[in-house]
């Protein structure tokens, strides 16, 4: 993720409470997540968006990442200490302040980085979002997510409720002018929908809907069966996507831009277009969405992510619109299956690959089931699907009672272990137990009878 604060007079060098002699710029931050495996797209992301506000005119001082930190030296990374996030693109690794990494990455760190309340900081470097009533802040974030969550690599999920309450206490405060937010994540939507609202001179553009999976893009060859043929990443990168969609997105359009001349809404007209694929979204991408005072999204770009300093190699945002995208929730198998088709024959890699396949899909079946047990044990056979899969009307937040949902994720979790980035879309079904009514005794008893079965 990153935040950034600009002072919004041109021209004019503004102090800010911890700078002397320098227009006040903040920017922060966040990718989330573990590789373990696989390639973590979003760390590709964070760094690309460090280095764009880097070229922006940012100084170190005043941007604030946070990244687990896991893949540049990642064991499957076929370029040991490098990171790319688009297929003819530099090393965007290089020079990443580490703020906050590995277990300092957390739900808490990150409020009370925006909150500025430094003493609730634990680890990292200390770094929080001082900006004062003249400040435009920027905030890029993405991991996985779900309905009314995004994940962080350590500690308690980050839920809607909480994220705008901490936004809430930041307008409250007086210690910024505008804010913009850009949220990478699958349903990242539902993060906003009914709970951001406007009179905060907040903006927030999201990769998808509520109810919507974002997309990974720049996707290596599958299989001879199955070739990438249009921005294709280097041979080395079989099965491997260089970056969430929607992301690169934006970032190669702010590079591409005149960001004096171009306002953040002209961007979300480029990359909605972008990361719908200019097809069909339900095959080959999202509806990017917006929330909160969209009067703030016409502002320049250069009062988030400061001025271009050189021109970029990126051809128009439009212009990559036909590179390989992949869902989500796909990229996992997409990964391994590539892996296992590609490895010689009899080989440890093609063992070991065939297993962590059969593993990965072993362990979706296995929630998917739980799930459903345990609706239909709540509401019937008939009706059980059908209560957990519910979608509320657009502008209605994805459940009554947040910390219901809190509570009842911790329950389910108990007893049917942690969900995975896969099984985080079942948050949904968790909410509509909640707004049905279900009490804690039943949640618990019916969670370990579904989760038994």
């Amino acid at each position: 993720m990153i935040v950034k604060v600009i002072h919004l007079i041109p021209s004019v060098a503004l102090l800010s409470k911890d700078q002397a002699m320098l227009p006040a710029y903040h920017a922060k931050g966040v990718a989330g997540g573990y590789a373990k495996d696989v390639l973590a797209l979003n760390r590709a992301d964070v760094c690309h968006a460090y280095q764009l506000l880097k070229d922006g005119g940012l100084k170190d001082e005043n941007i604030i990442v946070f990244m687990y930190d896991d893949i540049a030296n990642n064991r499957e990374n076929p370029r040991p200490g490098v990171i790319i996030n688009n297929p003819r693109g530099p090393d965007v690794y290089k020079g990443v302040p580490k703020d906050y990494i590995q277990e300092d990455v957390n739900a808490n760190n990150f409020y009370n980085v925006i909150l500025a309340n430094k003493s609730a900081v634990v680890g990292g470097s200390g770094k929080v979002l001082n900006s004062d009533p003249n400040d435009h802040i920027f905030i890029y974030y993405t991991d996985h997510g779900g309905p009314g969550i995004v994940s962080m690599p350590s500690g308690e999920y980050v839920f809607a409720n909480d994220l705008v309450d901490v936004l809430k206490k930041k307008h409250s405060s007086g210690t910024y002018d505008r804010m913009v937010f850009y949220l990478e994540a699958c349903e990242s939507g539902s993060m906003f929908d009914g709970l951001l609202p406007e009179g905060l001179d907040i903006y927030a553009m999201t990769a998808s809907e509520p109810d919507e999976d974002s997309w990974a893009t720049y996707c290596g060859e599958g299989t001879p069966d199955d070739p990438c043929l249009v921005a294709c990443p280097p041979r080395e990168f079989q099965g491997v996507c260089l970056g969430d969609l929607f992301s690169v997105a934006w970032m190669e359009d702010s590079d591409a831009q005149d960001r004096e001349a171009d306002s953040v809404q002209g961007q979300y007209s480029r990359v909605a277009n972008r990361t719908a694929a200019n097809i069909t979204y339900a095959d080959y991408g999202s509806h990017v969405t917006e929330y909160g005072d969209t009067v703030v999204s016409f502002d320049s770009l250069a009062a988030y992510m400061g001025e271009n300093s050189k021109n970029h190699s990126h051809a128009s945002v439009d212009a990559m619109s036909l590179s390989r995208n992949v869902d989500q929730f796909s990229t996992e198998l997409f990964y391994l299956f590539t892996k296992h088709q590609n490895a010689p024959e009899g080989s440890d890699e093609k063992y070991e690959a065939h297993v962590k396949l059969k593993e990965v899909i072993s362990q979706r079946t296995q929630v998917d089931n739980n799930v459903k047990h345990l609706g239909e044990l709540l509401f019937g056979v008939e009706k059980g699907n059908e209560v957990l899969h519910s979608v509320r009307p657009a502008g209605q937040p994805l459940v009554d009672n947040w910390d219901c949902l809190k509570s009842y994720v911790k329950i389910f979790e108990s007893h049917c272990g942690r969900l995975t980035p896969y099984g985080r879309k079942h948050v949904r079904g968790i909410a509509n137990i909640c707004n049905a009514g279900i009490k804690s005794e039943q949640m618990a008893a019916t969670s370990a009878q579904a989760c038994s079965i």
